[in-house]
């Protein structure tokens, strides 16, 4: 009896250091120090209850929040089957589908957990096939970012990097010295006539100042939203680095402001920090109360000099639309233009069904995906044609 303890707790720690040699591929930092502290975890709890190894696991390697998902998705397909050990590379036909309406894992989990092998030859068949003469860069562009391995998402992010949003300047209230502007300037040209005698006195012209509009982002990182949220920080980070005048705002159940953050120059620092600041990540939603919230506390400093808003979020409001009509519209009403991007329009057959989709889409100018690479330089895209007639959802 004793030999069959000394043997399976040795199997179970040979278990748990390639479970996290897996979670560090896949992105989770896991050392080994936390790897004898999972060990000592599971002597106390023991591991008769799943329900009890998932989370003694889970509060021993996990300490942020958006490393959650990708440690639920590798303890799914790491500890399905007890084989998977010794037939590593088979383990993607020996793997049972997901259950009915459970996501399927995410590429760079599968890569981490050397699943991907024969799911990468199947692809390339199926390529050389159809004879598609897309690029590697072509095809990354347009490839979800749920989908992508880790060293698509790096090359993603490099892409992400270099994208710009040509908002098209406006025309403000404040004058300044022009040589052909449409208003005289009287004081100017008093003050020049004094310094001779010319018989002819030239006009000096004043001009509108133009100037870029602020612009305004408010990201959901509820649960979601959670694969997408990250790509869409790198986005924000890029675009603060860009532009002057960029407000970016979180929330899931409370509003916080990551503008201070991503003004640093390293992105990889600025989520670091955002990741710490942050305490929402990956929950509830609650749409209408963190938009009232926002309006009261933020909207008069922020959306002033006529601003843009980028809302992005699925739209799916944990509290079924409570005073989102009336946040809604106080925030259509205090901005220049409101842009909504919702990943789910990815799909061919979207149809806006749920309460709170139906009641944003009445307020927003422009509604438009962004689940790729492409989908944001489309915005940008969007964002430098002239404004057009705003979008109404149809009844």
């Amino acid at each position: 009896m004793a030999t069959q303890s000394a043997s399976y707790s040795g199997y179970l720690a040979e278990n748990v250091v390639h479970f996290a040699r897996a979670l560090r591929r896949a992105g989770v930092p896991v050392g080994p120090d936390r790897v004898l502290d999972a060990l000592r975890a599971l002597q106390i709890t023991g591991v008769a209850r799943r329900d009890d190894f998932y989370w003694s696991l889970a509060a021993v390697f996990l300490n942020r929040r958006e490393h959650f998902e990708v440690f639920d998705q590798a303890f799914g397909l790491f500890w399905r089957h007890r084989e998977l050990l010794e037939q590593l590379p088979q383990a993607a036909a020996d793997t049972e589908p997901p259950a009915d309406g459970e996501p399927p894992p995410s590429q760079r989990v599968a890569e981490a957990l050397g699943l991907v092998r024969e799911t990468a030859l199947l692809q390339q068949a199926q390529d050389e096939d159809t004879g598609t003469a897309a690029s590697q860069a072509e095809q990354l562009r347009e490839k979800d970012f749920d989908s992508m391995s880790s060293a698509e998402l790096a090359q993603a992010k490099k892409l992400i990097a270099n994208l710009r949003l040509p908002i098209k300047e406006i025309r403000t209230r404040r004058l300044r010295p022009a040589v052909h502007g449409q208003l005289i300037d009287m004081r100017a040209t008093l003050r020049a006539s004094l310094r001779g005698n010319a018989d002819v006195i030239p006009l000096a012209h004043r001009a509108f100042t133009r100037r870029h509009p602020p612009l305004v982002v408010l990201c959901d990182i509820s649960g979601s939203m959670s694969r997408y949220s990250r790509m869409f920080l790198h986005f924000m980070h890029a675009i603060t680095s860009d532009r002057d005048r960029v407000h970016t705002f979180v929330f899931g159940t409370r509003l916080s402001n990551i503008t201070r953050h991503l003004r640093h120059r390293d992105v990889d620092f600025a989520l670091g920090e955002i990741s710490r600041a942050v305490a929402d990540w990956s929950g509830g939603t609650r749409i209408g109360a963190t938009i009232s919230e926002f309006n009261l506390r933020w909207s008069r400093r922020v959306l002033g000099q006529n601003a843009v808003v980028l809302l992005i979020s699925d739209g799916l409001d944990r509290e079924g639309g409570a005073h989102l009509n009336d946040s809604m519209e106080r925030l259509r009403k205090s901005c220049r233009r409101l842009i909504w991007l919702n990943p789910l329009l990815r799909f061919d057959g979207f149809e806006p069904l749920a309460t709170g989709v139906r009641i944003m889409l009445q307020h927003v100018d422009d509604f438009l995906p962004a689940h790729n690479v492409d989908s944001l330089a489309d915005l940008a895209d969007a964002l430098g044609k002239p404004h057009q007639a705003p979008f109404r959802s149809v009844a």
